[in-house]
């Protein structure tokens, strides 16, 4: 083998990130690594690049045991990475990029001729036409992304890791660059691939391993693996029959109810494939797919977070602009985001002041909310959601995340929204939290409000939701309803083959 790794651990502040993990990669080989977020799937490539240092096993390259302790020594060794977000420098020339740190000089000055030269020779392997002259800023990130792995390549030579280099990329780039990965395993390199497209991980790759909490789940032969099997070894979530109860719930009429918002051709380039969607008063939609399929993303479109490209939306009143977040809340929208400590609690500002964050801004910042009806919403929601907390003026970054959940959804429960999205409402929480959350979701539908969650524990999602949108891939692949309505079928809709370009070998 190329490349051999055996009984990797490593933990942080007591938290085992990879726990014994086996890994191997031949030459010539392109060797998918898959798995949730948390999974080690990043904690491993750091380790095998030298930005972590291991804490037990042994990693050998070309049977020789290494030990790399910086990034450039790894390079040294022959392993190369290449990320999603491409780390050259983009106001330099694409022969700077190529040849940065090892510039060919004459008399002690670069001898720009020469760089030239040496770009074009190290590119011309990879089928690009261009200039090498030009700012690397001016190419596509498909080119981009090219210039990085010749780059990386030239440096290192023996194993490549690509960690989701296609994620900006449309059908076509993914084409393009899929050839330089082919051709390169032609050439005896090694090839480790992270993605979470699973029909360019069955177009690309040789072998899959699956990494699930911090362990190794499984290693197979990419032509021998189904697909649902997969899923369920990412998940931990074998498939069984839900529960007959469950499924008659499910089954039952549906009442009508009246339409609230209607979503039609919402998309973005690069992000998610247009797609339509109404949600009526009273309704739970559930989105479910695998982390990176576009869950967030479309959240972020109907929120404008992100600008939809395409598309339009609609109340009972007519067209609404959501441009941005600011808008969003205008039109009654509210938005609990999935990464609650970067996007959601403002951690130096108290309990009190993070709940009424969001009603504040809908009545603009001219119009200030007094202090006794802060006091009094504040007191309210610690109350109704059962928030545990010494008082109102505890910042919220000391409590627990299950607590700094409940906060934020104080926070746009204290606006009132027609319309709340709710991205992995229960992650990283304890059990008590969790069922309380659930609870609060069915009691918000009861109510009549509007609300899009987003989960990837099926069975949570199951019993919430009066319908499930499932996204694969960026696309809206399947609607679910009634009986349909289980994590089987959630699960094999996940897993279907798609039908897009990147698909093909």
């Amino acid at each position: 083998m190329l490349l051999t790794v055996k009984g990797l651990s490593k933990s942080f502040l007591g938290a085992r990130a990879l726990d014994a993990v086996d890994f191997d990669l031949a030459a010539g080989e392109v060797h998918a690594l898959l798995g949730e977020n948390g999974a080690g799937k990043s904690t491993l490539i750091k380790c095998l690049t030298g930005a972590y240092h291991r804490d037990a096993g042994e990693i050998a390259l070309d049977d020789q045991p290494i030990d790399p302790r910086s990034t450039s020594q790894a390079q040294d060794l022959g392993i190369g990475t290449v990320y999603q977000e491409v780390n050259l420098l983009p106001n330099l020339t694409v022969a700077q990029n190529l040849t940065f740190g090892r510039e060919p000089t004459r008399f002690g000055l670069v001898d720009a001729r020469a760089r030239t030269r040496m770009a074009r020779e190290m590119i011309e392997g990879y089928g690009l036409d261009i200039d090498v002259n030009r700012d690397l800023s001016s190419y596509s990130v498909a080119i981009q992304q090219i210039v990085a792995i010749a780059r990386a390549v030239s440096l290192s030579g023996k194993v490549l890791i690509l960690d989701e280099p296609t994620a900006s990329l449309d059908a076509r780039e993914v084409e393009m660059l899929f050839k330089v990965v082919r051709d390169l395993r032609s050439r005896g390199l090694g090839i480790i691939f992270i993605s979470h497209f699973l029909d360019q991980v069955f177009a690309i790759s040789d072998r899959i391993t699956v990494l699930r909490n911090g362990r190794k789940i499984i290693t197979e032969k990419t032509a021998e693996l189904d697909r649902v099997k997969l899923i369920e070894h990412m998940l931990g979530h074998a498939l069984e029959h839900e529960v007959e109860a469950q499924m008659a719930a499910h089954a039952d009429e549906q009442p009508v109810r009246p339409l609230a918002f209607s979503f039609r051709g919402i998309g973005r380039q690069g992000m998610i494939e247009p797609f339509d969607l109404d949600i009526h008063e009273g309704e739970v939609v559930g989105l479910a797919g695998l982390l990176g399929s576009g869950r967030t993303e479309s959240a972020e479109l109907l929120y404008g977070v992100r600008v939809a490209l395409t598309g339009e939306a609609r109340d009972a009143n007519g067209p609404i602009n959501i441009r941005n977040p600011r808008a969003a809340i205008a039109a009654g929208f509210g938005f609990a985001p999935e990464d609650r400590k970067t996007d959601g609690i403002v951690a130096d500002l108290t309990i009190r002041e993070n709940i009424v964050l969001a009603l504040q801004a809908s009545k603009g910042w001219m119009r200030p909310i007094p202090r006794a009806e802060q006091n009094r919403l504040a007191d309210d929601y610690i109350r109704r959601l059962d928030i545990r907390t010494t008082g109102r003026e505890k910042m919220i970054g000391e409590l627990s995340g299950g607590n700094q959940q409940k906060v934020i959804l104080a926070r746009w429960l204290a606006m009132n929204p027609r319309f709340l999205i709710l991205d992995e409402p229960t992650r990283g929480i304890d059990v008590g939290a969790h069922a309380e959350i659930l609870r609060l979701i069915r009691e918000l539908n009861a109510q009549g409000m509007s609300l899009l969650v987003i989960s990837s524990e099926l069975e949570e999602l199951v019993a919430a939701s009066d319908r499930i949108i499932v996204v694969r891939d960026r696309r809206h692949v399947a609607e679910l309803t009634g009986a349909d309505m289980t994590a089987d079928t959630i699960v094999r809709a996940i897993a279907a083959p798609g039908t897009a370009k990147e698909a093909t070998a």
